[in-house]
C-alpha cells in the first residue's frame, strides 16, 4: 500500500505540474484562478485547435459569447437561484445587475432566439469554448481539477423531436470516446459511465416535472442499454433541468470527477420559448441536448497530466523536442536546426549551457519526447542523432528527422 500511495503522490498533478512548468497559483489573484505558464499553454492550445477542429467536421457552430449577463438572464434560465450558491456575487454596473456566467446554456439561447428557424435547420449544434466562473467552496478547491475559472468545450443541439435527440446523444457519445481514445483512455479502466437522476421529491434542487423526469431518464437508460453499455444509476446527480449521462473518471489519489457530461433538457425550451416552423407551417417546441465534449479544459489537463505521469504524448508535449549541441563549436549548426523544426511547426528549445550528460539527464526529467545531439560527425554529415524516450534511435537527415516527427504529430500517436 506504501508503494501505491507513493506511486500516486509521483503521478499527483500538482506535483507534477509545478515540477514541469505548467501552472501555478497567486494568493495576489485569488483562490482557485490558475495562472498558465507557456509550457502549460502549449498544452491547453493544442487540446482547443483539436476540439475545436473536430467539432467543426462533426456539424457543430463554433461561436463565441460574453463571460456576463444580467442576472435577470439566470432568473429566467433558472440557474438564479437553483444554482445560486454556486454563483459568483452580483456585479452593478448603471444601476443593473451582472453576473459571471456558470453556464453558456442561456447565451447560446438567446443567440437562437435571434432569428425564427426551420425544422429543416435541425439539429443545430451550437458550441463554445467557454470561460465560466463558479464559486467552489475553498475547502474543495484541488489543483486543476476543481477551480473557480475555468474553459468548458460546451455545446446546445437543439433538436426537433425526442428520436432526433437521443440520435444526437448517441453522437455525442461517440464523439466522448473518440476523444477518450485520442488520448489513450480505456473504457471500463479509465472511464465509465454514469446515468445521474433527479429526485422528484426534492422540488427546491429540481425542476417540477414528474413526467418530463420519468420520459427523460428512461430516454438516457434505453440509450445506454442499446448500446451494450455498463453504467450506474445515481439518485439525485442531475442537473436541475433534466437527467444526464456522466462520463467518471478517478485521480491518482482516488477521488472521482465527472470529465464529460451530456444532458437531456426538458425545461430550457420552456423558459425561453425554444420553438421551430415544422412542415406544417406551425411553431413547434424544440428539444435540447446540453454537452461537454472534453469537459473543462483545467480537469482534463489534471486527468491527463496523471494518467501520462506528465510524459504527454508528442503531439501534446510543450516542449516536443530539443536540440543539444556537443560543444560550444556546434551551436551554430544546431541554431539552424532549431529554426529548421520552428519552421515545421515543432516546438523546440536549444540546449546548449552545461554539460552534454546534464543536458541529456535535464530533458529526460523535463520528460521531453526527443533530443537531437549534434557533434563533428553530425555538422559534416548534415545529420542529428536522434533519441526518444525508448532509447536511441540514430543519425539522421534533419529533413527525415522533421518528416518523422510531423507524421506523429498528425496521428495523435
Amino acid at each position: 500500500m506504501a508503494d501505491e500511495a507513493s506511486g500516486a503522490h509521483e503521478h499527483d498533478h500538482k506535483k507534477l505540474g509545478r515540477e514541469l512548468d505548467l501552472f501555478t497559483f497567486s494568493d495576489s489573484v485569488g483562490k482557485g484562478l490558475p495562472l498558465w505558464t507557456p509550457k502549460g499553454s502549449a498544452i491547453r492550445r493544442e487540446l482547443e485547435r483539436f476540439i475545436t477542429d473536430e467539432e467543426i467536421r462533426r456539424g457543430y457552430q463554433h461561436v463565441y459569447t460574453p463571460d456576463i449577463a444580467k442576472l435577470d438572464l439566470y432568473r429566467k434560465s433558472g440557474h438564479y437561484p437553483h444554482y445560486k450558491d454556486s454563483m459568483y456575487a452580483p456585479i452593478v454596473i448603471d444601476d443593473e445587475e451582472f453576473m459571471l456566467r456558470p453556464m453558456t446554456c442561456p447565451h447560446h439561447f438567446e443567440l437562437y432566439l435571434d432569428k425564427p428557424h426551420s425544422y429543416r435547420e435541425l439539429p443545430l449544434r451550437i458550441a463554445e469554448l467557454a470561460k465560466l466562473y463558479r464559486y467552489e467552496q475553498s475547502g474543495e478547491l484541488m489543483g486543476l481539477q476543481r477551480v473557480r475559472s475555468f474553459c468548458l468545450a460546451d455545446a446546445h443541439i437543439i433538436c426537433a423531436n425526442e428520436k432526433q435527440a437521443a440520435a444526437e446523444i448517441e453522437k455525442v457519445l461517440e464523439l466522448i470516446e473518440f476523444v477518450a481514445g485520442t488520448f489513450g483512455l480505456v473504457k471500463g479502466e479509465n472511464y465509465r459511465f454514469r446515468l445521474s437522476l433527479g429526485d422528484r421529491t426534492n422540488t427546491e434542487k429540481y425542476y417540477k416535472n414528474d413526467a418530463a423526469w420519468e420520459k427523460g431518464e428512461s430516454l438516457l437508460r434505453a440509450l445506454l442499454v442499446k448500446r451494450g453499455e455498463k453504467f450506474e444509476e445515481a439518485k439525485d446527480e442531475a442537473a436541475f433541468y433534466g437527467p444526464k449521462i456522466d462520463i467518471q473518471m478517478k485521480n491518482v489519489n482516488g477521488k472521482e470527477d465527472t470529465a464529460f457530461t451530456v444532458q437531456y433538457d426538458f425545461c430550457m425550451p420552456d423558459k425561453f420559448d425554444l420553438t421551430y416552423v415544422g412542415e406544417d407551417g406551425q411553431k413547434h417546441r424544440a428539444f435540447v441536448v446540453h454537452r461537454s465534449s472534453i469537459g473543462a479544459i483545467e480537469r482534463i489537463v489534471a486527468f491527463l497530466i496523471e494518467h501520462y505521469g506528465g510524459a504527454f504524448p508528442l503531439w501534446l508535449s510543450p516542449v516536443q523536442t530539443k536540440v543539444l549541441p556537443v560543444s560550444e563549436k556546434h551551436t551554430a549548426y544546431a541554431q539552424e536546426i532549431v529554426e529548421q523544426l520552428r519552421a515545421a511547426d515543432i516546438r523546440v528549445e536549444l540546449s546548449a549551457d552545461d554539460s552534454l550528460g546534464k543536458r541529456i539527464r535535464g530533458a529526460k526529467m523535463e520528460k521531453v519526447p526527443y533530443v537531437l545531439v549534434v557533434g563533428d560527425a553530425e555538422v559534416e554529415a548534415k545529420t542529428a542523432t536522434l533519441e526518444g524516450r525508448a532509447g536511441k534511435i540514430g543519425a539522421l537527415p534533419v529533413t527525415d528527422i522533421i518528416a518523422k516527427l510531423k507524421e506523429e504529430i498528425r496521428t495523435r500517436a
